[in-house]
């Protein structure tokens, strides 16, 4: 098993830390839209107008079994051609039991919970991306 490289995105890390996992690994993605809340304040209305800021709003979401994730760049293509326009892509793995990938009903309880977290702003436990795969956080 290959170590993984430090100068890999962390797309390819995240692809990477899967495929090294003992069980079979799905990657969740959550891809979701920066929007103006109603009650913004003047600073915000500015932050947002500058590409900053905003409330995330869940757009779509997807799972992919690691043999269908090649690269970022191809994630990003396949869903621009599907779906509405996302500022962030979070993501997370989910693993599965005894040599099996997990079930249907598994990963659509995951994803459930995903978005509402995302929807809470509790997204610390997922890895943040932007579309052109820079790693992001919140404050």
């Amino acid at each position: 098993m290959e170590s993984m490289n430090e100068n890999a995105s962390p797309f390819e890390q995240l692809v990477a830390a899967a495929a090294s996992q003992p069980q079979p690994q799905v990657l969740l993605f959550v891809f979701a839209g920066a929007e103006l809340p109603a009650n913004a304040s003047p600073a915000q209305r500015a932050s947002y107008a500058a590409g900053v800021g905003g409330e995330l709003t869940p757009l779509m979401c997807v799972e992919k079994p690691l043999d269908e994730l090649s690269t970022f760049a191809a994630l990003v293509a396949e869903s621009r051609s599907v779906g509405p326009q996302w500022q962030v892509v979070f993501a997370a793995g989910l693993g599965g039991k005894d040599g099996k990938p997990p079930a249907p009903e598994a990963i659509d309880a995951a994803l459930t919970t995903m978005v509402e977290r995302i929807k809470n702003g509790a997204v610390e436990n997922f890895l943040a991306l932007s579309a052109q795969g820079e790693s992001l956080s919140f404050t």
